[in-house]
């Protein structure tokens, strides 16, 4: 309903796996939703709010989300532009490994 009455003036609306993991996502974009969201390396606004879904998901997990809810799986920029070659390459060699954290400290 909302893609109805929004139209044109908001052409995207973003479903959120961070607050209702990969099926609750996927029912979504089965629903109107035609934007996924982002990768993440941690999220804790959400958890801290009591979701168990704010973790890491690689990008190859976001497909497997928009292939469950058979929507095609497209990168974007923040704007909803082309993402450049040279961003995607980057992208897909790092996918699925976390960076490197800073050691944690032990409290004196």
């Amino acid at each position: 309903m909302a893609r109805l009455l929004l139209h044109p003036h908001i052409p995207n609306i973003q479903t959120s796996w961070v607050k209702l993991g990969a099926e609750g996502a996927a029912e979504m974009l089965r629903s109107g939703a035609n934007d996924l969201g982002g990768t993440l390396m941690e999220e804790t606004i959400s958890r801290m709010a009591g979701s168990s879904y704010g973790s890491y998901r690689s990008i190859k997990d976001l497909e497997a989300i928009a292939e469950a809810a058979g929507r095609p799986a497209k990168p974007r920029t923040t704007l909803y532009g082309e993402v450049p070659e040279e961003r995607r390459r980057t992208a897909e060699a790092s996918d699925g490994h976390l960076p490197e954290l800073l050691p944690v400290l032990p409290a004196e």
